[in-house]
Formats: C-alpha cells, sequence, structure tokens
C-alpha cells in the first residue's frame, strides 16, 4: 500500500477500546485486523451467543463510517453472503459495528498466503457472482467516477499528495494526475460494486472456493472495473506480483489496460 501504515493481521498487544469491552461483556475478544487508517477488528466469542466480530474506529477518522455500513449490508444480504448486522452504534471515543461470523477463512488467512493461485482464482469469482446478483436498478447506494473525484479533491484541499500515492502514481503530480482523473474511460458495464475489493475482503472455504464478501462500507453502482482494478491490484500489495490475472480470469475478462490504470489513479486519489 501506498501509506506508511498497512492493513495488517496484528501481530502484538492490542489495546481494547472500552466500547469494545463493554460489547463483549465476559466474552473473548481476539484482535483480528488492524486497518490502514487504525481501525481494529475483533472476533467475539462467548459462550451460547456464538461467534461474532466487532468493528471499531476512532471519532473523526476519515473515510470510515460504519452506520453506513451497516446500512449497505443490510441491503446486500438480501442477496448474497455478507456478515448480518446485530448492532451498531457510537460515542464520544468512537463508533462500533458488530456483525454475525459468516463461513470462510479471509484470503490473507497465512494458509490462502501460502496459496496465491487459489487465492486470486476465489476472489476473481466472488466480484463476478457479486456483480451478477445484486441488482443495479435496484441499489440505493452511489460510487460513481463523479462521487470519488469529488472525493480526491477534498483529500488534495487537504494536502493530499503524491507521497501518499502508490510508487507507480507519484511522477505525476498533482495536476496531471487529476487532469487524468477528468477524463473517464466510458464505462464498460455498471454493476453494485464492493467498493473495497481488496484481498482481505473475500472468504474462501476450506476448498479454496469463494464463500463471502466483508466490509461493504464503500458499496454502490459503479463501472465493474472499479471493483476489478483494485482486486487484481491488490493480490500484489498482499500475495507479491504474479497473480493479477488470475483474478481476470476468474471472473472472466480480458484485462482492459485503459480502464484498469484509470480507477487504480482514481483509487489513490480517492
Amino acid at each position: 500500500m501506498s501509506l506508511s501504515v498497512i492493513s495488517e493481521i496484528p501481530t502484538g498487544p492490542v489495546a481494547v477500546p472500552a466500547e469494545v469491552a463493554a460489547l463483549a461483556g465476559g466474552g473473548t475478544l481476539t484482535p483480528v485486523w488492524r486497518n490502514v487508517l487504525g481501525g481494529l477488528t475483533f472476533r467475539l466469542e462467548a459462550e451460547g451467543e456464538g461467534t461474532r466480530y466487532v468493528k471499531w474506529v476512532a471519532a473523526g477518522t476519515p473515510g470510515i463510517d460504519l452506520s453506513r455500513e451497516a446500512e449497505r449490508l443490510t441491503w446486500a444480504r438480501r442477496w448474497v453472503t455478507v456478515p448480518e448486522v446485530l448492532r451498531h452504534g457510537s460515542g464520544e471515543a468512537g463508533s462500533w459495528l458488530v456483525t454475525a461470523q459468516v463461513p470462510g477463512v479471509s484470503a490473507v488467512d497465512p494458509r490462502w498466503r501460502a496459496e496465491p493461485e487459489t487465492a486470486a482464482a476465489a476472489i476473481g469469482r466472488g466480484l463476478r457472482v457479486l456483480h451478477d446478483t445484486l441488482p443495479v436498478e435496484d441499489c440505493p447506494f452511489d460510487w460513481s467516477v463523479e462521487r470519488r473525484r469529488a472525493r480526491a479533491d477534498e483529500r488534495i484541499a487537504g494536502g493530499g499528495g503524491p507521497s501518499g500515492w502508490s510508487p507507480e502514481h507519484r511522477h505525476l503530480g498533482l495536476a496531471d494526475a487529476r487532469k487524468r482523473l477528468g477524463d473517464p474511460p466510458p464505462v464498460d458495464r455498471l454493476v453494485v460494486c464492493h467498493g473495497d475489493a481488496c484481498v482481505p475482503n473475500t472468504l474462501l472455504h476450506d476448498d479454496g472456493t469463494f464463500a463471502a464478501h466483508v466490509d461493504l462500507g464503500s458499496l454502490g453502482v459503479a463501472d465493474r472495473w472499479a471493483d476489478l482494478a483494485v482486486a487484481a491490484w491488490s493480490t500484489e500489495w498482499n500475495y507479491g506480483p504474479g497473480y493479477d490475472h488470475i483474478v481476470y480470469e476468474a471472473y472472466g475478462v480480458a484485462p482492459d489496460s485503459e480502464r484498469i490504470a484509470y480507477y487504480r489513479l482514481l483509487w489513490d486519489l480517492s
């Protein structure tokens, strides 16, 4: 990733926010993920209540709205396998989202890091299932180029620049990069996009087949390449180079260099 703090499975001690501890009651909390903005996800196990997951983000963290994610999960769950929302809320220190466990293990689990070809194929197939199943005409959520360019402009105005971008974009400079965003390629196919189709957000069954999606806080209607370009790109961040073509093959589409380049730049800036 382009930022100095990366998304990762925590390997050391993690301070449990007071709100999360209160939600856990007497249950056992295990930190399972720390995202690029410092948000945390814990597995919560309590006798008689099954396994749940608690997401927490500090107040004022830009780019993460757990109430928005709860709304999108609830909508998408009518058609595809995503976590069931059990409760969500916020306080002075931050906000939280509690969901039920869904079948599968994240594609960044050590097992799937050791089998990247299998995982990359599941990511591609999973995206195809999502795009083919969620109804565009019924989707109330937008992830369009126009909306995301506005977000990019907000970030630029707030001081965001090349130092925070991925290496392949840093040579462009602000003016050139923003100019390129002003000329998007024609839409290939409008679908309901995941919005953060990076490797960790696909779950796999034990046999290596696609199981479910998680982290749908940016779900909305957009060109399918907005998801595809980043999903394939993220295999490099998590597995190393050489697996992006597997994502496209498993999805059932030939790489489109123009759309890939555009949506990766849009991702970086927005």
